[in-house]
């Protein structure tokens, strides 16, 4: 547990050392003398010394367990008092306001701008059409379709609108219409890619109609813009269309500039979402800023990544009991099947918490946010899909941050009953309302982060307050039984200073423009003025 200085209070503790609550007293007598009791049976029976330290280890926690940590503090004095019901977990201890957090200081402005030319003239005769199908979840999607429009542009080839793959995962059966705009996706493109609803009937009446019967060409995973000319164009003018599929991580990082506006363009440009997702986001992210009117409309956004998917996939261990593994083991077997259980595959939960891949638990990430010095009177929209066991693991969240909202807080079952069971469609709801929060709090990385990350720094001038963790620091913090307050709270606002630092940066060759728009996408405010605005 965080230790508690004298004259400030302490945090809730991690829920790796806390167990059952309890008051002093009797309790802690009966369990004194029943551990005396145990280690002099122990000492008396030479064959079970070995035993006596892990009865010892065991009878300790049990005794911890029965100490009770809701200790409140007196508004009026320093004096403690024990208990405190009545008083939410947040309130029990105070932290600066959510704008105070940050060190603000000037920064050298960005704007989005493309060297793309703007021509009015009609784009040269089509090589061919170009089927490509998108899989995974949204923003997975959302890659591959914005390296279909670079390859088409690079192909001079027509793109038809992707095909979404089934996922077993995602099990989401939407079409690209319902989730982006499709009519404004083909507008906005018009002047550099040709992109059509479907195959023209005469195309697909050479393939017996039936689009399976178009060649499938398998191209390698980040394939550069020399291997699609050399190896998928010759093939498209010889037959008038060719499909990839599956088209996720096809295109290289590194590609030339114009192939590199085509991405920009088409992500920041494009991509909108569909009229359904728009208007409820809208009423969303209005009634998530009339509930901050405390801190001027400003709230901060999590993406929590607590999912029963992401809990089995991590082979993270949070309970330990069998009720925990048996579900994780259905869970594991229902999504990837046989993965785990491979001969000689070894899983190690502790050693993959300390590298600081397990995903952090709704208390961690409430203490995280604590320790940054956000308080209670903080705003916070939780971006998620279903939370494993969320009555359980959402409850300290809920205590310590009382103004928490959620999809289902901000929109009533009449007005999310047109999304549900659709997961990308709710990633999209989460997106757009993380996309306009004061700060964003990843907590797991994937697609989502990612993305979400490089859309923000696109639209606040290069720089957008993003929260990035380091868990593996983090896993040290919250398995430190003795760590003191002060030392957590500083470490964590060390953490967050490193953040705020990395939160403009200038794409790398190896990096992603999706994640890091600069200078791909946006240019230096001074130099803005004589670039091409996109259209948003």
């Amino acid at each position: 547990r965080l230790g508690r200085p004298s004259g400030s209070p302490s945090p809730p503790s991690s829920p790796r050392f806390r167990r059952q609550k309890g008051g002093f007293g009797g309790d802690v007598k009966v369990v004194e003398r029943w551990l005396y009791f145990v280690i002099s049976a122990v000492y008396r029976r030479r064959g079970v010394l070995l035993f006596a330290p892990l009865l010892y280890v065991s009878a300790m926690l049990l005794y911890m367990g029965t100490m009770g940590f809701d200790v409140g503090f007196s508004t009026s004095s320093s004096s403690r008092h024990i208990g405190n019901p009545a008083a939410p977990l947040g309130s029990l201890y105070r932290s600066p306001q959510m704008m105070n957090v940050w060190n603000m200081k000037s920064r050298q402005s960005w704007k989005p701008c493309n060297n793309l030319q703007n021509s009015q003239a009609e784009l040269p005769k089509s090589n061919g059409f170009l089927i490509i199908e998108a899989n995974g979840g949204l923003n997975q999607q959302r890659l591959s379709i914005c390296d279909a429009v670079a390859v088409a542009g690079l192909l001079n080839a027509t793109l038809v609108i992707p095909i979404f793959h089934l996922n077993s995962v995602w099990r989401d059966s939407s079409k690209f219409g319902d989730i982006f705009d499709e009519e404004f996706f083909i507008y906005a493109l018009r002047h550099h890619v040709n992109v059509v609803r479907e195959l023209p009937v005469e195309i697909l009446e050479r393939f017996d109609n039936n689009i399976s019967n178009i060649v499938n060409l398998r191209v390698k995973g980040w394939s550069s813009p020399t291997y699609y000319l050399q190896k998928v164009l010759p093939k498209l003018l010889e037959l008038g269309a060719v499909r990839i599929a599956p088209f996720s991580n096809r295109l290289a990082h590194a590609v030339p500039s114009e192939i590199q506006g085509l991405r920009c363009l088409s992500n920041f440009g494009a991509l909108r979402f569909s009229e359904p997702i728009r208007t409820l986001a809208a009423k969303m992210v209005d009634k998530m800023i009339r509930n901050a009117s405390t801190s001027g409309g400003k709230y901060i956004s999590v993406h929590l990544r607590f999912e029963e998917d992401m809990v089995a996939f991590s082979c993270c261990v949070y309970d330990g009991g069998e009720e925990e593994q048996r579900e994780m083991d259905i869970a594991r077997e229902r999504s990837w099947r046989g993965k785990f259980r491979k001969k000689n595959r070894v899983i190690r939960p502790g050693a993959i918490r300390m590298d600081g891949r397990c995903p952090l638990t709704p208390l961690e990430v409430g203490m995280m946010l604590r320790g940054m010095g956000f308080d209670n009177n903080t705003s916070v929209y939780v971006a998620a899909g279903k939370i494993y066991k969320a009555e359980k693991y959402m409850a300290p969240l809920k205590q310590m941050f009382p103004r928490l909202e959620t999809k289902d807080t901000l929109a009533s079952p009449e007005e999310l009953a047109p999304f549900m069971g659709y997961s990308s469609r709710l990633a999209a709801l989460d997106y757009t309302i993380c996309l306009y929060s004061e700060v964003f709090v990843t907590t797991q990385g994937g697609n989502f982060p990612h993305f979400l990350i490089g859309h923000r720094r696109y639209s606040y001038e290069g720089h957008a307050k993003t929260i990035i963790p380091d868990k593996r620091k983090l896993a040290q913090l919250f398995d430190s039984p003795h760590i003191r307050w002060e030392s957590f709270q500083r470490q964590l606002r060390e953490m967050l200073h490193h953040s705020d630092v990395k939160g403009s940066e200038v794409r790398k060759p190896s990096a992603s423009l999706f994640t890091y728009p600069m200078p791909d996408c946006m240019c230096k405010q001074a130099a803005a003025k004589n670039s091409t605005r996109l259209t948003r």
